[in-house]
Parts: structure tokens; C-alpha cells; sequence
């Protein structure tokens, strides 16, 4: 008989469930959690600067490791700092679990100090919330948590645990578990219908224009080779979402990039003409559709997803299959070899003959400055020394896009960025947990001048756990999306957008004892880029200026079609 406090039965469970890094920031009501977590030998904490960069770094841990990202933060402003961050992976599906102290269970409701109502101001932003009432509530809950987080749509989980649940003075016999958690009301669809799943394997093999779409539910279902099988045994285009890219490589023949509002030329006329859109794991959101009255008009819709919810939710689907989208195109393999079902050769022949006439267009071609650097030339310079291996993260703005388009992703899990809500902030502390996550592989944060600012105190969580991330700053002295949206669409009136008193970068960096770059010259950036990457054992900040006036090209024009767009300054 082991007899545990609730604090105690907390950490046992973690490490029962392999946790193996835990980021947080202690506070008054999780100070026995804390004091438990120093018996821990299997548990590394990694004590973040700001709860909202904790929760990010979990979630960064999440989606470059696959595992279940774990954060612990006190109550009050410490739960509620982490809402931004809870919300960032409710909407991209990412599993986490939030661990968030309360006030003992007598005072809530008392507006005792740091008294918030944590589940009620998460719930629409979790997969499910819980609130403890003991301390033997805290193991089930935990594990059912991680259940939750992990298995069918992924997203993030609330545990709530009142200071009185983990009493060091209460102890009770730690319930051991062998075996799955087992929920009755909680049952996800694995399988898709068989039917249904034959059904498209018929069309996909007849049409004559098909396109093949893929999301971040085959990103996060580990559905990689199974995409680029059935893409190769029927010739098809590939397109991605913006969570999708990785999952099919990007420097594939048949890949056509993203496509969506700052998608490229070819993969959305491609999506406008096609007769076929083969979409698996994506919830066509408004980025991807623009107008939904004029998307894909001739096109049948196959729609592969792990949640109901998201089928025929904004487009209708011809052939929906609810499952996991891994198995699903197992099952599509099948299928395919039950009926001999290859590739219409000669309709994929004109097709093709198509596409590489709208591809001949070169719609991702830019000018360039002698005297300027412009910040395509900082991706690409990035992508060029590091062989396109790196685990990318970007903030949100122009350089997330600009990564998006012209950084090669050849494999699932390097592209780390907030896609649904944008969470400017997101970038940094989320290559913090990917490098903790991933630590042989290198880690580069691409941000703006803006975004870097707002969770720019995490250098110190870099200097104290050896986190060497390499920052580069695409520094325009702007918000340059909001900026490229005012000249484009409100008379070029700029209202607030220019950063005019940004900190010496440089100076910053090495006062949070750092290295820290600045390049200003294109002649000066690729040996630059290279010195920074080849300082693997430091985090290194550097400073790119580069064009103020740049904007992210091609754009879609806003209530238009997939190929209604902007492709330059012409």
C-alpha cells in the first residue's frame, strides 16, 4: 500500500504517464505541487518567465514531439495569463494538459485572493475542463486528460486543483491503473465507413481534374507515408493548408504549395478548376475558401475527418468519412487494390499540361535590392544553410507567410506556427519547447520586431536551461501585415502601426547573456545566417532590417474565387 498526498498522487501520475519535461511558473496556491515535484527524479521542470509563455512552450513541446505538452500554473492571473495560449491550441488541435491551481474548495465562490473561476472562463476554449473536489479526483482526472488531449481531434485540457486537494497532511492510498482509460460518453470514430471509403476510391480514380488537399488532422495523425502513397499511385497535385505543409514535401514535382488567401497562383486555380478535392484533415476555415459561394464550383468534395462537427460544416462534402486519417487512408489503399484502381493516365497528362502553364507564371518571384534586403531573401537564405532540416517557428504576420511559401518543408512536424488564431507572441516560447522537445535538432524562430516583443522575457528561461534557439528578426520597424492591409485597402493611411522606438537587439540579447547579430546589407546575409547556425551550443538573436514597404504576394482578393488574386505590385 503506497499513501500518497494529492500533490504526491499528481507527480506519480505524471510520471506514470511519461511525463518527462513539465513547464511552469509556482505560485501560492500550487506550492505543495512544487515542493512534490522535488522528490521527482524522472520530471525535469523548465521554469518559464510569463504563464503565457509557458503554456506556449508546452504546446511548441506538443507539436514537435507528438507527445501531450504539460503545463502547471498557480491560480488567479497565473491560470489567466494562460487563456491566449490555451485558446492558440484549441483552435490547431494541439493536446495539452493545463494544470491550474484554485483556492481550497470552502473559499471558492468567496472571491478569495487569486480567485478566478478557471473552468468557466476556459470552456469554450478546451476539449474539457475539470474542477477537483479531492485529492483521489487528481489521478483520474489527470489520466483521463491526457486521454482526452491525445486521441481523436487533439486540443488542449484543464485540470483544476484546489490547494486543500493536495494538503501535504492528507494522505490516501495511491489508486493504481493498469491499462487504457476507458470513458462510456467519450468514444471516438477511428475507422471510416467502408462504403463511403469505396465510394471515393471510385472517384478519385475517375476525375479528370482531382486535387488532393491536405490539413493538419493528417499532420497530427502521423498520416505522411499514406498521403504520399496515394498521391504518387495516381499522379495527384498536392496542395496544404497552412498547418498541412510537411506532411507531403514540399519540394516534391507534384506539390503545389499552400494555397488559400497568400497561396500560390497554381495550387488555387488548381482548387477553382478542379472536379475533384480529395481534403483530408482540413476544416476548410475562411484562409482557405475565401468566398464560400464561388469555392471549387465544379469540384466533388471528399471529406476525411476525426471530427463530425467539421464535416459539411462550411463546404459541404459529396462523400464525408468521419476517422482517424491515418487509418482511413489505409483503408483507401485497400480499396484502391481491391478494385486495381491507377491512374487515368491521360487525363492526368492534360492536367498536368494545365498546371504547369499557370506554374510557368513564377508567382512566388519578387525583385530584389542591391541595397536592401527584402524578407523572401531572409527565408531563403535561412532554408539554403540549413538544408531545409530545421524545426521552423514562426510568430504571426508577413515573415509567417513568407516562411509558409518560401521555406521547403519536407517533413511533418518541422513547421511550428499559430494557424487559427494567430497569436502573435506564440513564436518564441514555442521554439523554447520545441528544442526541449527535439534538442538534437535545430530549432529557428522566424518573428517581426513586434511579435518578438511580446514574449521576449523567455530569454531568461533560454539562459537558465541552455536552450540555444536561433531568432532571426525580420526587422521592417512595422507591423508589416497590418501596414501591407492599410496601403492596400485604406488609402495607404498608416494608423499605429510603425514601431519607431524598437530596443537595440543586439544590446538585448547580450544583457539576457545571449549572442546577438545585426545584419543591414544583402551582401551581408548569408555568411551571417551561417555564423549564427554555426554557434550550436548559444541562442542567437539576429537582426535582419530589411524592407519596411514589402508586402506578402500572391494575395487573394477579399469575396472573390480561389483565382481572383493579386500576384505583384503590378
Amino acid at each position: 500500500m503506497t499513501m500518497m498526498s494529492g500533490a504526491q498522487m499528481l507527480v506519480r501520475t505524471l510520471e506514470d504517464l511519461g511525463v518527462d519535461r513539465l513547464f511552469g511558473y509556482p505560485g501560492g496556491a500550487v506550492l505543495d505541487i512544487y515542493d512534490a515535484l522535488l522528490e521527482s527524479t524522472k520530471i525535469k521542470h523548465i521554469l518559464g518567465r510569463h504563464e503565457q509563455g509557458v503554456a506556449h512552450a508546452a504546446d511548441g513541446y506538443a507539436r514537435a514531439t507528438g507527445k501531450v505538452g504539460v503545463c502547471l500554473v498557480t491560480s488567479g492571473p497565473g491560470a489567466t495569463n494562460t487563456v491566449t495560449s490555451i485558446a492558440t491550441a484549441y483552435m490547431d488541435s494541439i493536446p495539452m494538459v493545463v494544470l491550474t491551481g484554485q483556492v481550497g474548495i470552502p473559499l471558492i465562490g468567496s472571491d478569495a485572493f487569486q480567485e478566478v473561476d478557471t473552468v468557466g472562463i476556459t470552456r469554450p476554449i478546451v476539449k474539457h475542463s475539470y474542477l477537483c473536489q479531492c485529492a483521489l479526483d487528481i489521478p483520474k482526472y489527470i489520466r483521463q486528460a491526457f486521454y482526452l488531449a491525445s486521441s481523436g481531434r487533439p486540443g488542449p485540457v484543464v485540470v483544476d486543483i484546489p490547494k486543500d486537494c493536495v494538503r501535504p497532511s492528507l494522505r490516501f492510498e495511491y489508486p493504481e491503473q493498469d491499462g487504457p482509460v476507458k470513458m462510456r460518453s467519450y468514444n471516438p470514430t477511428k475507422s471510416g465507413h467502408k462504403g463511403q471509403v469505396k465510394r471515393a476510391a471510385k472517384l478519385i480514380a475517375s476525375a479528370l481534374h482531382p486535387v488532393m488537399l491536405v490539413g493538419g488532422g493528417a499532420q497530427l495523425a502521423g498520416a505522411t507515408d499514406e498521403v504520399r502513397a496515394i498521391a504518387h499511385r495516381f499522379n495527384l497535385p498536392v496542395t496544404a493548408t497552412l498547418m498541412g505543409l510537411g506532411v507531403y514535401p514540399s519540394t516534391d514535382k507534384q506539390f503545389l504549395g499552400m494555397l488559400g488567401m497568400h497561396g500560390t497562383y497554381e495550387a488555387n486555380l488548381a482548387m477553382d478548376k478542379a472536379d475533384l478535392v480529395f481534403a483530408v484533415g482540413c476544416r476548410f476555415d475562411d484562409r482557405v475558401t475565401n468566398n464560400l459561394s464561388k469555392f471549387c464550383p465544379a469540384a466533388k468534395i471528399v471529406h476525411i475527418d476525426i471530427d463530425p462537427a467539421s464535416i459539411s460544416k462550411t463546404v459541404p462534402a459529396d462523400i464525408p468519412i468521419v476517422g482517424d486519417a491515418k487509418i482511413v487512408l489505409n483503408q483507401f489503399i485497400e480499396a484502391f487494390d481491391e478494385f486495381s484502381l491507377t491512374e487515368n493516365t491521360e487525363a492526368m497528362s492534360a492536367w498536368w499540361d494545365q498546371i504547369a502553364k499557370w506554374r510557368h507564371l513564377d508567382c512566388l518571384n519578387y525583385r530584389k535590392d542591391e541595397n536592401l534586403i527584402q524578407p523572401q531573401e531572409i527565408i531563403e537564405a535561412v532554408y539554403k544553410a540549413t538544408n531545409g532540416k530545421a524545426i521552423v517557428v514562426t510568430d504571426v504576420g508577413q515573415h509567417q507567410m513568407f516562411t509558409a511559401l518560401y521555406y521547403k518543408f519536407d517533413e511533418p512536424r518541422h513547421f511550428l506556427t499559430s494557424g487559427g488564431l494567430g497569436t502573435m507572441g506564440y513564436g518564441f516560447p514555442a521554439a523554447v519547447g520545441a528544442k526541449v522537445g527535439e534538442p538534437d535538432k535545430e530549432v529557428v524562430l522566424f518573428t517581426g520586431d513586434g511579435s518578438f516583443q511580446m514574449n521576449i522575457q523567455e530569454l531568461s528561461t533560454c539562459l537558465e536551461f541552455g536552450i540555444p534557439v536561433k531568432i532571426f528578426i525580420l526587422d521592417n520597424h512595422t507591423l508589416g501585415m497590418v501596414r501591407q492591409w492599410q496601403r492596400m485597402f485604406y488609402k495607404g493611411h498608416i494608423s499605429s502601426t510603425n514601431l519607431n522606438s524598437n530596443p537595440d537587439f543586439v544590446a538585448l540579447a547580450k544583457a539576457y547573456g545571449h549572442e546577438g547579430m545585426r545584419i543591414e546589407k544583402p551582401s551581408e546575409l548569408e555568411a551571417g545566417v551561417k555564423k549564427a547556425l554555426s554557434m550550436k551550443d548559444k541562442l542567437v538573436i539576429v537582426d535582419i532590417v530589411c524592407n519596411t514597404d514589402a508586402k506578402v504576394l500572391p494575395m487573394q482578393q477579399m469575396g472573390g474565387s480561389m483565382s481572383d488574386m493579386f500576384l505583384n505590385e503590378d
